[in-house]
């Protein structure tokens, strides 16, 4: 009996507590920040253009199947000022991924694969560093960064551009790169393997990953303006890159991916990334009605799933439980909700893309500016993000222009202060005859050392961009400082002698700690005479 009118009294004060709530709402609407507006975005980038010193960005919002806002800020070139729009291209880099895991999807619906099928059954001479992991490296694998290889490994390969480096060379590279953890055990991003994914979907196919991607993701999502590598023909209304020297913004020249299109090859714009996060918040389905599948809820899910795990950083303000990767996606949870998310970059781009699938939401922006562009894509994410988690208004735009300027101040003064300790060239011990001559690696191919007015020099032959002057550091190390300056990539350059004091290999390291790309994968030897 007491049970009974205890159920009873409960029952009527959660009928009370409804009540209440209801009450509340109906005289106090929802606070303005849980449902941002078109003018309040609008008002927030037309600020951080400024604020951020970023050329030109873009930016698309959805929300419950609608386009919030889709709109061009600042110039796509500050040289003939010709204005962004919601149609003009950046390059989106590593977003990439998720259109070959998608692609992948799609043969894996059609039968022609299967998530567990083994590399080697679509590319027989594919070969990593060891045996077993050569046997049990199936497709799955090529997407959610657990090799067991470093993060950043081959990116010699793409970075600088210009090299001359083929997909065959990238698959005969990868035997080469030794491990730093277990198979399946610990995250390290690697490009190159993207790149090898995009060769599964040619040989299967029949077709070239770009046509794939054109024909059966960008036509049928009507993306009209986006393009995947060389597909790009039409390019009067792409966004110029550009980099900060001193605050000034200087202009470089689009970056060449070569055969790493499945990494990071698409060109886009805000209207057709609006189309892009519509057909994920819809589940793999598009069109007026939603009447058309691109791929299964099954294959949905599983890009979606966790496949590999971060080492998670909890966030108390967003009362973060878990981080990973997916197929293609950064995934971890805010407030309850799942984000899926994921940045790109190459030089003098950055794009960013993040969703979340329960709020029906999505949020692209694209910039044409190096590093600063991230740090105002993050902050507009952020706020957007945060006034449909129901957050407090931060701002984001102050701490992100405060992250960026001790960021970019920290890493001058290191490579200044680095610089400034070298040794006068008098004091190498280090007669330049015993070092010259050709040095090869196994997967990077030849580099020479060289003499050029008492001066030694490297240069890589496959690699044209990286050449540059060998300043004497220490005992038998020459730190090298190259021509190529967009990004800071300096290194160190460490010779190995013989008994008779002549060069016999070189070890190399970057200056920077957490490099864009790095050296020390390298393992030079001396070419005999």
């Amino acid at each position: 009996m007491k049970i009974h009118i205890y159920k009873q009294q409960n029952c009527r004060c959660q009928k009370l507590i409804l009540v209440f709530y209801l009450l509340f709402l109906l005289f106090h609407p929802t606070p303005v920040f849980t449902q941002i507006t078109h003018m309040q975005i609008d008002s927030l980038m037309k600020s951080a253009i400024t604020k951020f010193n970023v050329a030109g960005a873009s930016i698309s919002v959805v929300k419950d199947g609608q386009v919030i806002i889709q709109k061009g800020y600042g110039v796509a070139s500050v040289l003939t000022q010709s204005p962004v729009n919601e149609n003009t291209n950046f390059q989106i880099a590593s977003n990439t991924k998720a259109f070959t895991a998608t692609a992948l999807s799609i043969l894996v619906d059609e039968g022609k694969i299967k998530w567990t099928d083994n590399v080697k059954k679509f590319i027989p001479e594919f070969k990593m560093y060891d045996d077993y992991v050569t046997d049990h490296f199936n497709i799955m694998d090529l997407l959610t960064h657990r090799s067991g290889l470093e993060t950043g490994t081959g990116n010699l390969m793409f970075f600088p551009d210009g090299s001359d480096f083929t997909i065959k060379d990238a698959i005969f590279s990868l035997q080469h790169f030794n491990p730093i953890s277990p198979f399946r055990t610990r995250f390290g991003y690697i490009d190159l393997l993207y790149a090898v994914a995009g060769e599964v979907i040619a040989r299967v196919s029949g077709i070239s990953y770009e046509s794939f991607v054109q024909k059966r993701i960008i036509e049928p999502l009507q993306m009209k303006n986006t393009f995947v590598g060389s597909l790009l023909i039409d390019k009067n209304n792409l966004a110029i890159p550009y980099i900060t020297d001193s605050q000034v913004l200087k202009s470089i020249d689009h970056f060449n991916i070569g055969m790493g299109s499945a990494a990071g090859g698409i060109y886009s714009n805000a209207e057709d990334m609006a189309r892009w996060m519509l057909l994920w918040l819809n589940k793999g389905k598009h069109g007026e009605h939603l009447e058309q599948r691109l791929i299964s809820e099954n294959n949905y899910n599983e890009t979606l799933r966790l496949h590999t795990v971060f080492k998670n950083n909890p966030s108390p303000r967003y009362n973060t439980h878990f981080s990973g990767y997916g197929l293609g996606w950064v995934l971890t949870d805010e407030k309850g909700y799942l984000k899926v998310s994921h940045n790109g970059g190459t030089p003098g781009m950055m794009s960013t893309i993040t969703m979340y699938p329960d709020l029906n939401l999505g949020i692209t922006i694209l910039t044409n500016t190096q590093n600063n562009g991230i740090a105002l894509a993050t902050a507009i994410t952020n706020t957007i993000g945060d006034s449909y988690l129901g957050l407090d208004d931060i701002n984001w735009s102050d701490i992100m222009a405060n992250w960026i300027e001790q960021s970019a101040a920290m890493e001058l003064e290191e490579i200044q202060k680095f610089w400034s300790e070298i040794p006068p060239a008098n004091q190498a011990n280090i007669n330049n005859k015993r070092v010259t001559g050709l040095y090869i690696d196994d997967w990077f191919g030849r580099v020479e050392i060289f003499e050029k007015d008492n001066e030694l020099w490297f240069k890589s032959a496959r690699s044209p961009q990286l050449i540059g002057r060998m300043h004497y550091y220490d005992e038998n190390t020459f730190a090298i400082k190259w021509e190529y300056n967009i990004i800071n990539c300096d290194a160190l350059a460490t010779f190995s002698f013989d008994k008779e004091g002549k060069a016999q290999s070189i070890q190399m390291k970057s200056i920077l700690p957490n490099p864009d790309f790095d050296f020390h994968h390298l393992n030079l030897k001396r070419v005999k005479n």
